[in-house]
C-alpha cells in the first residue's frame, strides 16, 4: 500500500497543536528522558514507542473509564485507547524532531496507529499495547502491527497520512464523558 500525505508540507508532520502538545512540559521531560538512552533517532523512535506501548495501559484492557485525547493528558493519566495513544507517540516523536502522522485501519471500528518518516519513507507502527494474540514491534523493515485487516471482512488500511487528528477521531474523544460512551460512539468509517 503507498501511503499519502494528506498535506505535502513535511513541517506540517513536526507540528504541536491542542492534541498533539509536544510543547507541554511533562511531553518535553518525557521526552528528555527517553533520549538520554538512545544514541541517535532511530533508538529515540523504538524507546518511545515502546514506553506508550508497554507504559501507558489501553483503557479497554485495564478497565480505566477515563478518556484520554491530548498527548500531555494521555502521558500525566496513564491511560488511553488507541487514538490518544497515537497522539501521545506523536509529540513524543515530533518533540524530537521526527515527522509522524497518524492514520487508521477500518475493522468493527476504525483504529488509530501513527507512521514516522525515516530515510524518505513513512513506517507504520502501532502503540496500542500487547496483549495475548496482538504483538505489535517497532519496526522499520516491514510492519509489525496490532491487526491485519481481512479484506473478506471489510476491513482495510487507509492510505492516508494526517497531520491531526482525523476530525471524526476527535469529535468522539471530546464528546465522550466516559469510555463506555465513547465504545457507542467510536466512528466506524473516515
Amino acid at each position: 500500500m503507498e501511503l499519502i500525505q494528506n498535506t505535502p508540507d513535511l513541517s506540517a508532520y513536526l507540528a504541536a497543536d491542542e492534541v498533539i502538545d509536544h510543547h507541554h512540559p511533562l511531553v518535553r521531560r518525557t521526552a528528555a528522558r527517553l533520549a538520554r538512552d538512545a544514541e541517535d533517532s532511530y533508538a529515540y523512535a523504538r524507546l518511545a514507542f515502546e514506553f506508550v506501548r508497554d507504559t501507558i495501559p489501553h483503557s479497554q484492557d485495564s478497565g480505566d473509564p477515563r478518556v484520554t485525547w491530548r498527548a500531555s493528558d494521555v502521558l500525566e493519566q496513564g491511560t488511553g485507547i488507541c487514538y490518544a495513544k497515537a497522539h501521545a507517540l506523536a509529540a513524543l516523536l515530533r518533540a524530537e524532531d521526527i515527522p509522524t502522522a497518524l492514520c487508521y485501519q477500518k475493522f468493527d471500528v476504525v483504529h488509530g496507529l501513527v507512521a514516522v518518516r525515516f530515510n524518505g519513507a513513512w513506517h507504520r507502527q502501532d502503540p496500542r499495547g500487547n496483549k495475548p494474540g496482538v504483538d505489535a514491534q517497532f519496526s522499520l523493515d516491514g510492519e509489525r502491527l496490532a491487526f491485519a485487516p481481512d479484506p473478506e471482512f471489510n476491513e482495510l488500511d487507509y492510505p492516508v497520512l494526517y497531520a491531526e487528528p482525523h476530525p471524526a477521531v476527535l469529535e468522539a474523544l471530546r464528546s465522550a464523558p466516559d469510555r463506555a460512551y465513547l465504545w457507542k460512539t467510536l466512528p466506524t468509517a473516515l
